[in-house]
C-alpha cells in the first residue's frame, strides 16, 4: 500500500505513514486491552506472595519467572495449600494432576493460569547403580507393550479410581527401598487403609514383584530424596519426580513414565470474573452454593473424615507409640550422656573437661534438626541403620548436653561443706556423694530437668525429615487425603498436650519423693 501511494507524491507518503503507525498503535492498545479482559495472566502475580514446594521445579520456576515476589517454600502439599486457604500466599504452583484431587476436597480453590510448562516423570537412582536403573527401564518398556501401563493411567489417573491392586513381593531376593513422598496426595501417592497407594507406589510395587523383591517404602519429605538417593538410604524414588538438567547433576533418572504440566491456583474469590467464567466457576455464595454447615455439624464431619474413615485413626495410634518410645529411650540415652559430660565436665583432668566443655557448647549451638540431618546423612551415610535409631541418638545426644549442665549446677548448688562433713564421720567420697550430695542435687535439678523432658517429646516431632513415622507425620499423612487444614493439627496438639500433662504428672510424684518436705505435706 505504502508503495502506490508512493507513486502519487511524498505528502500522501508521508500522511499514510503516519496513519500506519496510529493504526498500528490502536491496533497494539485494543490487543492489549483485550488480553487484560481475557483473564489472569503470568504478569499479573508478579508482585504476589507465591507459595511453592521446596525443592521442586515449581520452586526454581517462580524464582526465575518472578524474581521480584515474594516465595514462600513449603515442605508438603497440606501445607501449601493450607497457606493458600488461609491468606499467607495469593498463588501457588502445583502440578495439574495432583491438583485435580485438592479440588475435589476444597472446592474454594481454583485455577489462576494453566498449562505453564510441562515436565517429563522419572524414577530416580543412585549414579553407581545404573543397573538397577537398567532394569527398572526395561520393565516400564515391558508394561507398556502388555497393556499393564496403559491400565494403570486409566485407572489412577483418568477414571480417579484410587484402589490399590493386588500385588505380591517376597523378599527372595532382598528388599527394594523406594523413597515416596505421601504428602503428594493422589493419584500419585498417599495412605489407603493404613497402606501406601497410587500410582508411583504401583509402579514401584509391580517393580519389586518384577525383580522378586521385596517392596520397601520409605516415607520421605521431598526435599530430603536427593539426599537419600545420593547416600544409599534408599534404591530408588518413585514420588513424581521431575527430570531436570540440574538434578541429572545429581542423580540418574529412568525413562520418563508420564508427563506433568503445572499450574497456578488461587482462591476462587480472588480470581477475575472473566477467568472465572473461562474456567466454569460460579459466584452462588460459600463453598459454590453449598449449604453453611453448623459449627457441631463441621466438627462431626472433621472426626470422621480424619479419623474414622478409612482406619485412619489407627496412623495416629502408630504414629503416638513411636513417639513415646522416641521419647522415652532418648530421655534414657540423653540423661546417661549427661551424666557422663557432667563427670567429665567437674573433672580436675583439663582434658576431661575441656572435652565435655567442647561437646556442650557443639550440641547446644547445633539446631536439632540440623543435627538430625547430619548424623543420618554424613555419620552413618554409608550404613544401613534403623531412622528410628538415629534419632535417638540426635535426640540424646542433644538432651545431654543439656541435662549435664543441669546437673553440675545442681551439685555445686550443695555446700562443699556437707561433703567434707561427710567425709570426717567416715564416707568415702562416693559414699558422700550418693547419700548426701545426690539426693540434695536432685530436688534442684528435677524443676528443670522435667521442662526439658517435655521439650525433648515436643522435639520428636521433626523425625519424619528421615522418615520416621512418628505423630506429626501422622497427622501430615491424614492431611494429604483430607485437605483439612484444622482439625488434624489440633488433635495432634491436643495429644502433645496431653503427653506433656502426664509426664508433668509423673515427674512430680518423683520430684515429692525426693523432697522430704514436700513427701510429708503429700
Amino acid at each position: 500500500m505504502r508503495y502506490i501511494y508512493h507513486r502519487e507524491g511524498a505528502n500522501n507518503t508521508i500522511g499514510l505513514t503516519s496513519m500506519n503507525r496510529s493504526f498500528l498503535l490502536i491496533i497494539f492498545l485494543c490487543f492489549f486491552l483485550l488480553s487484560e479482559a481475557a483473564g489472569n495472566t503470568s504478569k499479573d502475580i508478579a508482585d504476589k506472595k507465591i507459595g511453592v514446594m521446596l525443592g521442586s521445579v515449581h520452586d526454581s520456576y517462580a524464582r526465575n519467572k518472578y524474581p521480584n515476589s515474594e516465595i514462600l517454600q513449603y515442605h508438603t502439599v497440606p501445607d501449601m495449600i493450607m497457606a493458600l486457604t488461609s491468606g499467607k500466599v495469593e498463588v501457588a504452583v502445583i502440578g495439574d494432576v495432583t491438583l485435580k484431587n485438592i479440588m475435589k476436597n476444597d472446592d474454594r480453590i481454583g485455577i489462576y493460569e494453566d498449562s505453564l510448562y510441562s515436565n517429563p516423570l522419572g524414577c530416580g537412582f543412585n549414579k553407581e547403580n545404573s543397573a538397577l536403573r537398567d532394569q527398572f527401564n526395561a520393565f516400564l518398556r515391558e508394561i507398556k507393550a502388555n497393556g499393564i501401563y496403559d491400565d494403570m493411567v486409566n485407572r489412577w489417573m483418568i477414571k480417579d479410581i484410587y484402589e490399590m491392586p493386588q500385588i505380591d513381593t517376597s523378599p527372595k531376593n532382598g528388599e527394594l527401598k523406594v523413597g515416596v513422598v505421601t504428602s503428594v496426595g493422589f493419584p500419585f501417592s498417599g495412605i489407603q487403609d493404613g497402606k501406601n497407594a497410587g500410582f508411583d507406589i504401583e509402579l514401584s510395587q509391580r517393580f519389586a514383584a518384577h525383580l522378586g523383591k521385596m517392596f520397601v517404602p520409605v516415607d520421605l519429605v521431598f526435599s530430603s530424596m536427593l539426599a537419600s538417593i545420593k547416600t544409599n538410604k534408599i534404591d530408588m524414588a518413585s514420588c513424581s519426580m521431575m527430570i531436570t538438567e540440574e538434578r541429572l547433576k545429581q542423580i540418574d533418572f529412568s525413562d520418563p513414565y508420564y508427563s506433568a504440566a503445572a499450574c497456578i491456583i488461587a482462591l476462587k474469590k480472588n480470581i477475575g470474573k472473566e477467568q472465572s467464567a473461562k474456567m466454569g466457576y460460579t459466584d452462588d455464595g460459600p463453598h459454590n452454593g453449598q449449604t453453611k454447615k453448623s459449627f457441631l455439624q463441621g466438627i462431626s464431619e472433621s472426626f470422621y473424615s480424619n479419623i474414622i474413615l478409612e482406619k485412619r485413626y489407627l496412623l495416629i495410634i502408630d504414629g503416638l507409640k513411636l513417639t513415646v518410645l522416641l521419647s522415652l529411650l532418648s530421655a534414657i540415652f540423653g540423661t546417661m550422656i549427661g551424666g557422663l559430660i557432667c563427670f567429665m565436665r567437674m573433672s580436675q583432668k583439663n582434658i576431661l573437661s575441656m572435652t565435655a566443655k567442647v561437646y556442650i557448647s557443639i550440641l547446644r549451638g547445633t539446631p536439632v534438626l540440623v543435627l538430625l540431618m547430619i548424623i543420618y546423612y554424613v555419620v552413618f551415610a554409608s550404613i544401613n541403620i534403623n531412622p528410628a535409631l538415629v534419632a535417638v541418638i540426635a535426640f540424646g545426644l542433644n538432651f545431654g548436653a543439656y541435662s549435664s549442665e543441669m546437673f553440675r549446677t545442681s551439685i555445686e548448688s550443695v555446700d562443699i561443706g556437707q561433703k567434707e562433713a561427710s567425709i570426717a564421720i567416715g564416707f568415702t567420697k562416693v559414699q558422700a556423694f550418693i547419700h548426701v550430695i545426690l539426693p540434695q542435687a536432685l530436688r534442684h535439678a528435677l524443676p528443670v530437668y522435667k521442662g526439658e523432658i517435655i521439650s525433648l517429646v515436643k522435639m520428636t516431632s521433626i523425625v519424619g525429615y528421615i522418615a520416621v513415622q512418628d505423630l506429626t507425620k501422622a497427622s501430615d499423612i491424614i492431611r494429604s487425603r483430607t485437605f483439612d487444614a484444622f482439625f488434624p493439627l489440633l488433635m495432634v496438639a491436643f495429644i502433645y498436650l496431653s503427653l506433656a500433662w502426664v509426664l508433668t504428672w509423673g515427674l512430680d510424684k518423683v520430684e515429692i519423693s525426693v523432697d522430704p518436705k514436700r513427701r510429708r505435706l503429700a
